[in-house]
């Protein structure tokens, strides 16, 4: 057995907004592991400034990996645990090995095409023009449930925006998310929060920035609004801490990124914990390629959450690996007349 990584820098088809900044593009490695003549290939990929392990010894990390592949995915996860994307990748690598096909990692009626998932339209921070215009495309694509990135523009413009869908769409008609990655502080946040119920929201993502327990407590505690927990994941490896964190705060959903938070043993990790407690959840991808995001579709459709899933970004990118995933009328469906235009045995980028 052996094993080699290949870098691959994914190009935004135009540039992406959140409150953390503007995305250009966006850093992936694919690990492929040779054994007896089959490949099995993984995607390891990091968010700059957001993931765990944005770490100066990536890299050398993904080397020691290939050097080690011999010691098997369960231990290699275990030794993994500072660097999610990596675990995520391994796990890939190794179903993508031991299947039949190396895309068919959770064979299952989505895989077959079959069944598709539902999804949510995702509309980028910009300007309240940019905005709509994204808006309008989502629905023209037949999308019920908007995810919104909000706090990059000026808050009342994102009201207006708000209140622009909810006069033309009720909530039984188009369902609104919004994400504001931290943006808010923790003293206005409250007061934003009644402001944005206003229009019938199901939820907003991480209000303010991870790291601060009592007040996230307090606004789960006190909030006219769903709140979901996403960064506030990641960073939190061991069962343990997951279970003090979710005690502690007690949010209504978690959100689950599989590349930021320990791939799919480290999901479903949190998965039991919110089911123990009550607590929904969904799956999101971080701006993976094709290759993550069909893992990572994959494995949620077979966990039967019937919620809209964040899987809709294979499209974001000029340079992706062209997959049979295809959106259509708002859900994420397995194309099986389309082949996956990649050549395991000739990786070049």
């Amino acid at each position: 057995m052996k094993a080699t990584y290949y870098k691959h820098i994914l190009h935004f088809k135009r540039p992406s907004g959140t409150s953390r900044g503007v995305l250009t593009d966006k850093e992936t490695w694919y690990l492929v592991i040779e054994d007896q003549g089959k490949i099995g290939i993984g995607e390891c990929g990091i968010l700059r400034s957001l993931s765990f392990d944005d770490v100066p010894g990536y890299e050398a990390k993904l080397q020691w990996v290939c050097e080690n592949i011999h010691l098997g995915a369960s231990n290699l996860w275990h030794q993994l645990r500072s660097f999610p994307s990596i675990q995520f990748g391994v796990e890939q690598a190794f179903l993508s090995l031991q299947s039949q096909s190396p895309f068919q990692l959770f064979p299952s009626e989505f895989s077959q095409g079959k069944q598709p998932i539902n999804i949510n339209g995702l509309v980028w921070m910009g300007d309240a023009t940019f905005m709509k215009e994204q808006l309008d495309e989502k629905l023209a694509q037949g999308f019920t449930c908007i995810k919104l990135k909000i706090g990059a523009i000026d808050f009342n413009k994102e009201l207006e925006l708000l209140q622009f869908i909810r006069s033309h769409y009720s909530a039984e008609q188009i369902e609104i998310r919004v994400d504001a990655n931290g943006a808010f502080t923790a003293d206005e946040a409250l007061q934003k929060l009644n402001q944005l119920a206003a229009f019938n929201l199901h939820s907003i993502e991480q209000p303010i920035k991870q790291g601060q327990i009592q007040a996230m407590q307090q606004l789960c505690k006190q909030t006219p609004l769903p709140i979901a927990l996403d960064e506030e994941l990641i960073g939190v490896t061991e069962l343990a801490d997951k279970l003090t964190l979710l005690q502690a705060i007690k949010p209504q959903f978690i959100i689950l990124k599989p590349s930021l938070i320990g791939g799919f043993k480290g999901s479903l990790e949190w998965i039991q914990l919110a089911e123990m407690l009550n607590i929904g959840w969904w799956i999101t991808s971080a701006l993976e390629g094709n290759i993550g995001l069909n893992a990572i579709s994959q494995f949620t459709y077979q966990l039967h959450n019937a919620m809209p899933q964040g899987l809709g970004t294979g499209a974001l990118y000029t340079n992706n690996i062209d997959s049979p995933l295809e959106v259509i009328n708002g859900k994420l469906w397995y194309n099986t007349n389309k082949n996956w235009a990649i050549d395991l045995h000739d990786l070049s980028f």
